[in-house]
């Protein structure tokens, strides 16, 4: 039961390590995209053309 437990915690340690890095540098990916997007310029949009004449009815 011992050994369980041991292993257990231990997953547990590595996992909150893992975690703490991945948490980390996401936030740092954000910090530098939010800098990145500010300097390029708008894309164009679109309309959607939505107009049923051209499908055919189920049958």
């Amino acid at each position: 039961m011992m050994t369980f437990f041991g292993i257990l915690f231990i997953l547990i340690a590595a996992n909150a390590v893992f975690m703490f890095f991945s948490l980390n540098r996401a936030s740092e990916k954000t910090v530098n995209r939010s800098q990145d997007t500010s300097q390029s310029k708008e894309s164009d949009i679109y309309p959607i053309d939505l107009l049923p004449s051209k499908y055919k009815k189920a049958v």
